[in-house]
């Protein structure tokens, strides 16, 4: 049985990997652009995925060529977030998992490329797991220079919980979270976003179908007990 170096810290991305978020965000965007006859194809679909507001617009404008500036698109949206990102559930295994390494006192981080607003609006119904968490790194973090694929915000996330990067054990879901998570020298499992070519995702050390999939003890952290504990 294959292992890997050992873990003191583990940090997460949150869309597509925690919470279930990424139809909620797919619908917001078919909804914007079907208003200029456009459609979203699965490449630019893993060109947006894990990067912060800014970046995923300008990709979406400039790809599409929509006729409205970033700014726009992004005051589009509003209305569509404030409707929708409240209704994010935890995707199978996200709960008993962080649950799992806060009972056996692993710190953990969520390092997400969404603003604090809408952050905010995904987390307001879950503030009893997240309480669970070490560190919230959100995407408009003053501290924050570059958004995902940059390492920024992971390095961020170590920095604030007292890790070296060597250390660290990031679970993401998007090639540029991928890379990011790469670029700071840190370890990667991957939940690949379905409307992702898996070939993008060669960079991780290991890939998943789900986090229910995941074994502690291959990355020499404490194994799981009974499932029951941690539901």
């Amino acid at each position: 049985m294959e292992r890997f170096k050992k873990i003191t810290h583990v940090i997460y991305d949150l869309d597509g990997l925690l919470l279930d978020t990424e139809p909620l965000y797919a619908q917001i965007v078919q909804t914007i652009i079907s208003r200029y006859g456009k459609v979203c194809d699965r490449a630019i679909q893993a060109k947006l995925a894990g990067r912060n507001a800014w970046d995923s617009a300008q990709i979406l404008v400039e790809r599409l060529a929509l006729p409205i500036t970033v700014q726009e698109y992004l005051q589009e949206r509003e209305e569509f977030l404030d409707q929708l990102l409240p209704q994010a559930k935890p995707l199978p295994g996200a709960v008993r998992l962080t649950k799992h390494f806060y009972h056996h006192q692993i710190p953990q981080a969520v390092a997400t490329s969404s603003a604090r607003r809408t952050f905010n609006l995904k987390t307001n119904h879950h503030q009893e797991w997240f309480a669970l968490f070490d560190c919230l790194v959100v995407g408009d973090d003053p501290a924050l220079k570059r958004g995902k694929p940059a390492p920024d915000i992971f390095l961020l996330a170590a920095h604030r919980l007292g890790a070296i990067p060597e250390q660290c054990l990031v679970f993401e879901d998007a090639p540029a979270g991928m890379a990011a998570a790469l670029a700071a020298g840190m370890s990667v499992v991957v939940v690949p976003h379905p409307n992702v070519d898996r070939q993008l995702y060669q960079g991780a050390h290991q890939i998943i179908n789900s986090l229910t999939d995941f074994d502690p003890e291959l990355w020499q952290l404490p194994s799981f007990v009974v499932l029951e504990d941690y539901v």
